[in-house]
């Protein structure tokens, strides 16, 4: 087992390099209503390759206060659903390096890793309406599309799994990207779901991304994983997994579980058992 090394940010401008070992970087951990913490959005860095996975409403705010670098240093995204706290800052994201950092900057498009259906529900009723008008395409009235502002990266379908899987390698970071069963809070399974993804990240780290307790999707990654972030809601019901019922998991499940996607009332919870919060700010080193 990889030994994990927690450092804290100090101030500094995040590198978006490293020597080659997985890192994982949130610059927030918190809920799509949290005050005390940014939304839950991950930088994953190994060696000479980064992917932003999700950018908020709270992300430009969120990526210069913990990493100290601005959208413009963002060269590969990933967003798992359509709700705000995930796909919120994507326009700030898109605009700004269409309009400053390839104009200006001479930088290249931004890649997208994002499965055929999701690009489509993404565009069409997510980002169309502010960056479909923002100019005409070669004087023709050719109004702009997703790939004007990102160059996609099209992850592979793997058959014959549980559920539906798709895989990527960015890089040298491998992604497995799995459905999950997220919204709305009536969907019986993830088949019957809105799109929404959770990462399987170098087969060693699990980040749930949002989703309600599955345990069937626990068991088929946990023992493959060292370290498991995730998501957290502190009431029953609703769209999140409820504290009460990840307290249901094994201690050897718990013990390397990391809640994240938290609301402001965390520090008044009991989460013995559990490795502890994730937190905003710090370096996850593998």
């Amino acid at each position: 087992m990889t030994q994990l090394r927690v450092e804290v940010n100090k101030g500094e401008k995040l590198s978006l390099k490293n020597d080659g070992n997985l890192e994982l970087f949130f610059i927030g951990v918190g809920s799509a209503f949290a005050m005390k913490n940014f939304q839950t959005n991950l930088l994953i860095i190994k060696g000479d390759q980064h992917v932003m996975v999700d950018f908020g409403m709270t992300g430009p705010t969120a990526l210069a206060a913990t990493a100290g670098l601005t959208p413009n240093d963002i060269e590969v995204v990933l967003p798992t659903h359509s709700h705000a706290d995930h796909v919120g800052g994507l326009e700030c994201l898109a605009l700004m390096n269409r309009y400053v950092g390839q104009k200006f900057m001479g930088k290249p498009k931004v890649k997208a890793v994002i499965a055929e259906e999701w690009q489509r529900l993404l565009w069409d009723c997510t980002l169309r309406g502010g960056l479909e008008w923002n100019e005409e395409v070669d004087g023709s009235h050719k109004k702009l599309v997703f790939s004007d502002y990102f160059d996609v990266i099209r992850p592979t379908w793997l058959v014959h799994q549980p559920r539906e899987v798709f895989k990527v390698n960015i890089g040298g970071i491998e992604l497995e990207l799995f459905r999950t069963k997220h919204i709305p809070e009536q969907a019986p399974g993830w088949e019957t779901s809105f799109v929404s993804f959770g990462l399987m990240i170098d087969n060693k780290v699990f980040f749930s991304g949002d989703t309600k307790f599955d345990r069937d999707l626990i068991d088929m990654y946990a023992d493959r994983s060292e370290v498991m972030f995730h998501d957290v809601q502190f009431f029953p019901g609703a769209v999140h997994a409820p504290l009460t019922d990840l307290n249901t998991l094994p201690a050897r499940i718990k013990e390397k579980m990391l809640l994240m996607h938290i609301a402001d009332n965390f520090d008044t919870q009991d989460i013995r058992g559990f490795a502890g919060y994730a937190k905003q700010g710090v370096r996850y080193i593998f």
